[in-house]
């Protein structure tokens, strides 16, 4: 009998066991379903094409880059001010309302990038635009000062001399309509790179040099992944040619920082003792107060590692972004020549054979103004991302843990309950004596903590190479705005380049160029 109860007892433990696990099961799928009801349920009355279940609106994405942007503007202005797109199970709520983009980019909770940026990680490692939470915080507190404006003023010199080889690089093109954007991308990466690293690339005279070439296939291949949903699965993406190409590309980048790092940290090593009293802020390179700032480690130390990703980081963020801000405007004066005229007229009357600084510079208020409203009708970076780790109310709508948050400044910037004749050039809306636009309606930088760091660098990059370039060329723009076809992207591009005609001011007394020796730094 004893036996016999031993030979039931048995299986009816291991019914039990089997019960409590499938019941735990169920409880674990309950909780997720209730947890994902719940999360729609908050988003039901966000605006949205109509999606299909599991894949969300991946079929209407799935579509060029330029009908991407397209869509994008289109939904925007047929649901309003905010809409929802699914990308398979995430939810992406595109807002461009001032009242919505101020509590997000003013917020210091949300102030993470979205998922998408996790591409950029191999190349950057955790830099200042990949890195959150207290490792961002840290860096940003670094190297805040390695922008202050005494640095600028050395860094101007730089930007001269690279923009003069830039201008005898477009005497070739004299006459000819051609795209402007690889010129100003291999002057944009001279510029950063000497700025930077202290190193001089040439990359406009080495077209064919495997580091330059490596940068553009990386940051192409890169600008494909945040719109190619398809290429978001990293073990996909790896198993494809693009992975490939991207991993040689990465190896070619990375080894040659490496050595460019090694080689001035044996010459900042090696000079150390007779500079160890000199202020920081007579350094050239952005490299060189890596450096400095590495060797405190009573206070903050860098590692080779964190180094090297603050360096791919401002090269990165520093060459696209200028170079396309410099084509944009390069097309804008080059469809409004009126404006072309007031700036060097301004120049002539402001600063004409005195010496070049950053006080004069910012003196030029016709110069100024029409960058702005460049950036305001073609802004460099289109959009901004924020992944949503605490809920937040935008429109009434209480946007969940888990969703990602873009604001469409195209749209923002173009809003006409900011902008009047939104559509139209206007750089008068940028002078001294009109209305200025409420906070955060014109953020071409972004803005609160997470603004760009270097957008004071930027701005005098873009100051002096297109004052520059203007003063030797008169610009014709080719293609008129109806015939753009825009990419968003990281950068805002058009799709068959910027093309523009340029013709030398020969018999022009305000052809000649700015040279270095026109420029006052603190050296002199």
């Amino acid at each position: 009998m004893v036996a016999m109860s031993m030979s039931t007892f048995v299986p009816f433990t291991g019914s039990w066991v089997t019960f409590i696990l499938l019941l735990s099961l169920l409880v674990v799928v309950l909780s997720l379903f209730i947890k994902r009801t719940k999360f729609l349920y908050s988003l039901r009355n966000v605006p949205s094409p109509v999606a299909l279940p599991l894949i969300g609106n991946a079929v209407q994405l799935n579509c060029s880059l330029e009908e991407f942007f397209r869509k994008l503007l289109e939904w925007g202005k047929q649901f309003g001010d905010i809409y929802l797109l699914w990308v398979g199970p995430r939810p992406f709520v595109f807002v461009y309302r001032v009242e919505d983009v101020q509590p997000l980019l003013s917020s210091s909770i949300h102030i993470d990038k979205s998922l998408e940026y996790s591409y950029l990680k191999p190349w950057l490692g955790y830099g200042l635009v990949t890195s959150t939470g207290t490792h961002w915080q840290t860096l940003r507190k670094l190297l805040t000062p390695t922008f202050h404006n005494e640095l600028q003023q050395q860094y101007l010199k730089s930007v001269v001399r690279e923009t003069t080889t830039l201008i005898s690089s477009l005497k070739a093109e004299a006459n000819n309509v051609f795209d402007v954007v690889p010129y100003a991308k291999r002057a944009a990466l001279d510029i950063v790179c000497e700025t930077t690293m202290g190193y001089h690339l040439n990359s406009q005279v080495n077209f064919e040099d495997d580091y330059v070439s490596s940068v553009e296939k990386m940051t192409s291949i890169i600008q494909m992944r945040f719109t190619n949903i398809w290429m978001a699965n990293d073990t996909i993406f790896n198993l494809t040619s693009l992975g490939k190409e991207h991993d040689k590309a990465l190896k070619t980048i990375h080894n040659f920082v490496d050595n460019i790092i090694l080689k001035r940290q044996i010459q900042w090593k090696t000079n150390r003792d007779s500079n160890f009293n000199q202020p920081i802020n007579n350094k050239k390179a952005l490299l060189d107060l890596l450096l400095d700032y590495a060797e405190k480690k009573n206070n903050v130390g860098l590692t080779d590692s964190d180094i090297r990703d603050q360096v791919n980081t401002f090269i990165f963020a520093g060459h696209d972004t200028a170079a396309m801000s410099i084509s944009w405007i390069l097309y804008a004066l080059g469809r409004h020549p009126e404006y072309q005229q007031k700036i060097i007229d301004e120049f002539e009357a402001i600063i004409g054979d005195n010496e070049l600084t950053m006080d004069n510079l910012n003196k030029l208020a016709w110069l100024e103004a029409c960058i702005k409203e460049t950036w305001r009708l073609y802004p460099v970076a289109p959009l901004i991302a924020r992944q949503i780790y605490n809920p937040i109310k935008l429109m009434n709508h209480n946007i969940p843990v888990g969703s990602t948050v873009l604001i469409n400044l195209f749209m923002l910037h173009r809003d006409p309950r900011y902008f009047p004749n939104p559509e139209a050039y206007q750089p008068e809306r940028f002078l001294s004596n009109t209305p200025k636009p409420p906070p955060f309606a014109y953020i071409p930088f972004s803005a609160g903590s997470r603004n760009c760091i270097g957008w004071k660098f930027a701005t005098m990059v873009v100051k002096a190479s297109i004052l520059s370039i203007l003063r030797a060329y008169k610009i014709e723009s080719v293609d008129s705005s109806d015939q753009l076809r825009l990419i968003s992207s990281i950068v805002l591009i058009n799709k068959y380049g910027i093309r523009i005609k340029i013709s030398p001011r020969q018999n022009d007394s305000t052809s000649t160029v700015i040279s270095e020796s026109d420029i006052k730094t603190k050296e002199d």
